[in-house]
Order: C-alpha cells, then sequence, then structure tokens
C-alpha cells in the first residue's frame, strides 16, 4: 500500500510517525512467565531516587497473597544501597505486576522498580479485558505513545542478541524518543522483565540525564527456599547498637568554597553523629551569582581529612568511582560513619561542572567544615584504610592529595606525611629502597614536585612517580618508619 502526494510516492512506512515493528511472531507483557521460585537480581537507578544513584534489588517469588478479593505475587526483597541492606516484601499485581504494597523501608525502591523495570506495563499487561492493555505484538508499529510532553511512540525497534551479566541473551528491542533522545528497552520472548535499560528523560535543550538504567545481573528458577535467610536489615543492626534511625537532616552548613568559585549548602543528621552509626547528608551546589540556582552537573567527592587536608577517605572511592555526580545540584548521602570520636573534618571537593565522562573545563574548588562525632556504644570502630593497591591500582584520591601539593595548595611536610602514611599502610608499594640520612638541604627538588603534577594530570605513570619518591627517600628527605 502507499500514498499518493502529487508526483511523489512514498511507502507507508514512511508516512508513519516512528513506525516500529520487528520480524518475529509472538506476543509479549511484563509478567509474561513470572511464576513460583523465579529469583531475580536487578542492579538499576531512577532519576527520583537520589538522582539515578545506582543500587542491587534482589527479588524472589515467595508465592501467592490474597489481598482483599485479590490475589497478587509475594515478593521477597533485599535492596544493598551503598553500606545499607533494605530487608522486606512487596505485593505484585497479577495482570500488571506492578508493586501495590509492602514493607515501609522499602517505599522509594518499589517506587524506581515501578517506575523502571516495571514500566511497560503501561503498554503491555496479560489481560486487556480488566482495565489492562493487553499483550502486544512483536510486530506491532507501535505500543503506544509516552506521555511526555513531545514524546514519541514506544516501538518495537530492532531484534538484538546482548551480553550482560546475566548471560548472552536474544532480545527484542523496545525503543521511544523524547527530546530528540532515544531511550531503550530489551525485552526477552516468555521472560517475566525487560533485561536491561538506558533510558533519559525528556528537556528542551542540553544533554539529557538518565531517567533510570537496569541489567539483569543473575536469574534462577524453581528456588524452593528463601535465598535470604539469616539477611538482615542494616537498619536493625544500627538500632540494635543504639543508633539513631529515625533522624532529621537539619544541622546546616552554608558557606562559599575556599576559592568562592561556589556555593555549597550542606544539611546532616543526625545532629549528633556516632561512630559506627549512620550520618545522612543533602548537599546543595549554588550558583556564587544566586542564592536560588542550583548547578548542574556536578562532579565532586564526599572526603574525610586530617588536620592538613590529606585525605583519609572517599565516598566516590568505596563505591569504586573515580567521583560523585549530582545532575540537578541537589545531592543525597548517606554513610556509616567510621571516623574516631572528636572534631573531624570533612570536605566536599567540586571537580566543575560537566556531564559524566567529560573532563570539567572549571578549576577545582572546595568547602571543608568540622562536625562533631561522638563515640557509639560498645565497641570502637577503626577506620577503614583504603583498600590497597598495586602500583597500577593507586587510588583517585591520592593523586588529588598529589595535584593539591604541586599546585600549592598544601605544604612540603604535608604532601611527605601523606605518602609516609599510604606507604606504611600498605596502600602505596615502593620497591625496596635504602634509606638515606639527611643531607645539608631537606627540600624537594622541584623536579619532583612537577612530576607529582604531572602524575596527577595523567601525563606520567605511576612509575616515573614513584621514582620521585624513591629519591625522597634514598636522600634522606623522606623517611619511612618500620
Amino acid at each position: 500500500m502507499v500514498l499518493v502526494f502529487g508526483s511523489l510516492t512514498l511507502p507507508l512506512s514512511f508516512a508513519q510517525t516512528q513506525a516500529g515493528g520487528v520480524d518475529k511472531e509472538g506476543t509479549w507483557y511484563v509478567g509474561e512467565g513470572l511464576k513460583h521460585g523465579d529469583f531475580f537480581s536487578y542492579s538499576m537507578c531512577h532519576v527520583d531516587y537520589k538522582e539515578c544513584t545506582e543500587f542491587e534489588m534482589d527479588m524472589w517469588i515467595k508465592g501467592d497473597v490474597q489481598s482483599g478479593s485479590e490475589t497478587k505475587w509475594l515478593a521477597e526483597v533485599v535492596v544493598y544501597d551503598g553500606n545499607k541492606r533494605i530487608v522486606g516484601e512487596m505485593e505484585l499485581g497479577k495482570i500488571a505486576p506492578e508493586p501495590t504494597g509492602g514493607s515501609e523501608d522499602l517505599g522509594v525502591y518499589r517506587g524506581a522498580f515501578k517506575s523502571s523495570v516495571a514500566w511497560l506495563s503501561a503498554f503491555a499487561t496479560s489481560d486487556g479485558s480488566k482495565g489492562g492493555k493487553g499483550p502486544k505484538e512483536f510486530g506491532d508499529v507501535s505500543w503506544g505513545k509516552i506521555g511526555n510532553i513531545g514524546g514519541e511512540q514506544v516501538i518495537p525497534s530492532a531484534l538484538e542478541t546482548i551480553t550482560i551479566a546475566s548471560g548472552t541473551w536474544d532480545t527484542i528491542l523496545i525503543s521511544w524518543k523524547t527530546g530528540g533522545a532515544t531511550s531503550d528497552v530489551w525485552i526477552v520472548d516468555n521472560f517475566p522483565f525487560p533485561i536491561k535499560a538506558s533510558t533519559l528523560t525528556h528537556v528542551s535543550e542540553g544533554i539529557p540525564p538518565p531517567e533510570y538504567k537496569f541489567e539483569l545481573l543473575d536469574y534462577k528458577e524453581n528456588v524452593q527456599q528463601s535465598p535470604f535467610e539469616g539477611i538482615t536489615s542494616t537498619a536493625d543492626e544500627l538500632s540494635l547498637q543504639g543508633c539513631d534511625t529515625n533522624y532529621e537532616k537539619q544541622t546546616s552548613i552554608k558557606k562559599p568554597t575556599n576559592d568562592f568559585q561556589y556555593q555549597v549548602y550542606v544539611f546532616y543528621g543526625p545532629e549528633d553523629p556516632v561512630q559506627g552509626c549512620e550520618m545522612g547528608l543533602t548537599i546543595k551546589f549554588i550558583s556564587k551569582y544566586d542564592d536560588t540556582e542550583f548547578l548542574n552537573q556536578v562532579q565532586y567527592d564526599f572526603l574525610a581529612v586530617d588536620e592538613n587536608m590529606i585525605p583519609l577517605r572517599s565516598i566516590a572511592q568505596e563505591e569504586g568511582r573515580n567521583f560523585l555526580y549530582s545532575p540537578s545540584g541537589l545531592a543525597s548521602l548517606d554513610i556509616i560513619v567510621k571516623e574516631e570520636p572528636g572534631d573531624v573534618n570533612y570536605v566536599i571537593w567540586i571537580y566543575g561542572l560537566s556531564p559524566e565522562g567529560i573532563v570539567p573545563s572549571e578549576i577545582d574548588d572546595y568547602l571543608e567544615f568540622t562536625i562533631p562525632i561522638y563515640a557509639g556504644e560498645g565497641s570502637v570502630v577503626t577506620p577503614e584504610i583504603p583498600v590497597e593497591t598495586t602500583l597500577n591500582e593507586i587510588p583517585t584520591w591520592i593523586k588529588n592529595n598529589a595535584g593539591w601539593w604541586a599546585d600549592g595548595a598544601i605544604d612540603d611536610a604535608s604532601f611527605v606525611q601523606g605518602i609516609q602514611f599510604l606507604i606504611k599502610e600498605g596502600i602505596m608499594e615502593i620497591p625496596p629502597t635504602s634509606q638515606g640520612s639527611a643531607g645539608s638541604s631537606n627540600e624537594i627538588p622541584t623536579w619532583i614536585k612537577n612530576n607529582a603534577g604531572w602524575w596527577a594530570d595523567g601525563a606520567i605513570d605511576d612509575t616515573s612517580f614513584v621514582g620521585g619518591i624513591q629519591y625522597l627517600i634514598e636522600n634522606g628527605i623522606m623517611s619511612i618508619s618500620s
């Protein structure tokens, strides 16, 4: 069939807006093939929860549960969110497996699951006769239209074989456009939930931030016993330690950064943080020109430092990242306090404003502030030392320290003290080096400071930098105590 416009003849497929459909027979809906004993593990995030901060959700279909006149699926769930575990249950509908109830502590995670893994249930459900949308054909040109302003059709767009953490899958790619960018969800015939997604929020200009992302990490069938036996919620464990788990972030710090490049508002709670317990922070990154303007696409880190600004702890490093990221300039952190009781110096280090994967063009700046930490009940928690690394795996925050020294932000003594600590604790490995005696001058040569700056910028490798440290040891400028 063709459409004729004057002398121009177009195939019907070109006359359709975003015409889809793939060469595969059959239908699909969210929840297809779901059964008792299914176990799923997903890595996921959603923009409405900490600006798409990643967490893991493990779910086991325990069986049925009666809710009024409706029979639902009952799922046991464990969420691993940074340093927290949340254990509970959630109920899933039979027509559309969206979470409709369950443990209160899982509330925000149920919302993220509904708006990501189960999102296609807005278009494809098991039964269209009871208010649902019904199953959808793989060959359909469209499954429906998204509700966003400027939203277009949700379409089956391609057949793809993809490899993810859970294995290799033959998939049908479901796509749509919003704001000129394409969002993708990969589904598998007769598999209950999509196995991967990468979607974007609608923006009128600029680079759209993620709306939600997820990937299936593991799947098992016929799991007859709960895989979560013996796993407890972190909140329960902290409560047994006497930690306050019901607090507000009401204590505030509002200051410009050190070089007045930004304003930072920090709200934390509880009011008196306790070693070994949780501390929650809300961080607002504000323009120095306008107190009401949030900064976007902030690359930053949250550090614990000593009196010489030597980093002792990096939250980004603990999460396996080079930096933390706030698309909107409003960030939320939940950390376990590992620092010793007393006045602890924390730093919010701002690398600049840039999308993830792009090095910021702005200069670094930071805000240092002090929070009193109190001793907890029972045994004292010893702060964790950063993970031991090889010469090829020196943590990023160590390079930050070298860069600060090269730029004159910290003095020679502070730099040497930091290197001594790193070597002594086994974080930085130095090849066997004879200890020299102090000479007439203990000054650090300029070329070593240059090396530190080049190393921090990635211009020279770890081995070249370590060579400079060996020079300091051999010439008695730096001593390493046993």
